[in-house]
């Protein structure tokens, strides 16, 4: 690694440095994440862009993994069931955890698990199931504890991921979003988003085996068509690095209507239908 020679006092403001780039001389700033410190300077370690917290100077990396944080909203993937918990893969440095304890039951039935219940593990989330769930906690080891204790987490169904950079999902008040056009999606903080046909939730209240059917709801070819165009917008605004939210998938969709779902993801169409968005 190159490290600048001779650095100067340097303007600490947010801009984008790549490894070894100085960032500062004055000894009155800290160093955190991110970077180093050599000679009395303040050196980036990442590529990324530079953060200031008072006198905290820190680069956040323009791509990594999800971190977590408590009462994050994320869409995971069953990978293993052991005793009273899922192992769940979250796109983090190590799998999540979901406890036994942390799921409703069908219809809602508050009362302690019993054997019966951990012995009946699959017909709750088996091994590739997709799961929509919040953080909870942290384990000692770092791992993230979630839970699913409420009517709008469970089990995905009627849809398909995909997969986009975490930094591009912002923490927002809302992650599940019905979209004009009649798709839902699951904005996953860490970087799995789910798109699916719109079921109606009085329709999953209603029926509380829903919450862990494994079959699909009857879908249509119109809406098939309609859940690729959405997923393939969300994948062309993570190639181009554009912010994913409901507005910005809405109007990539929007402006995606003049060309057809499989000419999305080719390079000319994907710029014109990123720079609509960002206009």
């Amino acid at each position: 690694m190159e490290i600048d020679e001779a650095p100067q006092k340097v303007d600490i403001a947010a801009r984008i440095v790549t490894p070894g780039t100085a960032i500062t001389n004055d000894p009155a700033f800290m160093r955190g994440h991110g970077t180093f410190s050599e000679h009395d300077t303040i050196y980036s370690s990442v590529a990324g862009v530079v953060e200031r917290i008072n006198k905290l100077v820190s680069v956040r990396p323009l791509k990594q993994r999800y971190g977590g944080e408590i009462g994050d909203i994320i869409v995971g993937r069953i990978t293993e069931v052991a005793s009273k918990r899922w192992r769940v893969d979250v796109n983090s440095r190590q799998d999540g955890v979901l406890l036994l304890s942390s799921i409703n039951l069908p219809g809602g039935i508050q009362r302690r698990k019993s054997e019966s219940d951990e012995l009946q593990m699959r017909t709750f989330f088996a091994e590739g199931d997709l799961v929509f769930a919040e953080v909870q906690s942290y384990f000692a080891d770092g791992a993230l504890s979630l839970h699913t204790r409420s009517i709008q987490y469970g089990k995905l169904r009627n849809g398909t991921l995909v997969t986009a950079f975490p930094q591009l999902v912002p923490r927002s008040r809302s992650h599940f979003h019905t979209l004009p056009c009649g798709v839902d999606v699951v904005l996953g903080v860490n970087g799995y988003i789910w798109v699916s046909k719109h079921v109606p939730a009085s329709k999953v209240e209603a029926n509380a085996e829903l919450i862990y059917s494994d079959k699909n709801e009857p879908i249509s070819d119109d809406e098939r068509e309609v859940i690729a165009r959405v997923a393939n917008c969300i994948q062309l605004l993570n190639r181009l690095y554009v912010k994913i939210t409901d507005t910005s998938i809405i109007f990539a969709y929007e402006a995606s209507l003049a060309h057809s779902v499989k000419d999305l993801l080719t390079h000319d169409v994907a710029v014109e239908l990123a720079q609509n968005v960002m206009a």
